[in-house]
C-alpha cells in the first residue's frame, strides 16, 4: 500500500511539473509559461559546430570567439569565393546580428558548385551562431537564415531529353 501512495505522489508531482510547462489560458489570452534558459552547445574546445546544406553542397562550420577571420577549405573566404555576391552571402548572418568581427569561422565545404557552397556556408554559420548564442535565434530566424533552401535540381525522366524538355515531335 505504501508503494502505491509513493507512485501516486510521484505521478502527481510529474503532472504538476507538466502543467507548469504548458501555456496558461486566462479568459481568451494565452500566456506562455516561463521557460528555462537555453544553454549554448559547445564542444570541448569552446567552439560551436553546425552543418549547413544547399543544393548538393554540405558545409561543416566551426565558430569560436576571435577577430573575424573566415577560412573556407583552408583558404581565406575572399579567395575561395572570388565573386563579391558570394562573399556578401557569407557575411549576411554575421551583419544581421552585428557580430562580423567577434568570431573566427572555419569551414569545410564539399559538393555542388560555388553558389550552392556559399549558401551552405551561410546556413551553417547561422546555425552555429544560434548554438553559440541562443539569444540570436529570433533575429536570424526573422532574416530567413535558419531555413534550409530545399530547392534542388529536378531529376531527368525517361522518354524526355531533360527533366521537362521533350524530343522534337514529328508528325510524318
Amino acid at each position: 500500500m505504501a508503494e502505491e501512495t509513493t507512485t501516486l505522489e510521484n505521478l502527481k508531482d510529474a503532472m504538476e511539473g507538466a502543467a507548469a510547462a504548458t501555456p496558461v489560458s486566462t479568459g481568451g489570452d494565452t500566456i506562455a509559461a516561463p521557460q528555462a534558459p537555453v544553454e549554448p552547445k559547445l564542444d570541448q574546445f569552446g567552439r560551436a559546430y553546425a552543418t549547413g546544406k544547399r543544393k548538393d553542397a554540405i558545409a561543416r562550420v566551426w565558430l569560436k570567439p576571435g577577430s573575424g577571420k573566415v577560412i573556407v577549405n583552408g583558404k581565406e573566404y575572399a579567395k575561395y569565393f572570388a565573386r563579391p555576391v558570394l562573399q556578401m552571402l557569407l557575411q549576411q548572418p554575421l551583419t544581421a546580428v552585428d557580430r562580423s568581427t567577434q568570431y573566427d569561422i572555419n569551414c569545410t565545404v564539399a559538393g555542388g558548385g560555388l553558389s550552392g557552397q556559399a549558401g551552405a556556408v551561410r546556413h551553417g554559420i547561422s546555425k552555429a551562431l544560434t548554438y553559440f548564442e541562443p539569444k540570436l535565434r529570433p533575429a536570424l530566424k526573422a532574416g530567413g537564415f535558419l531555413t534550409r533552401d530545399s530547392r534542388v535540381v529536378e531529376r531527368k525522366k525517361y522518354g524526355r531529353a531533360k527533366a521537362r524538355k521533350s524530343f522534337q515531335f514529328s508528325k510524318r
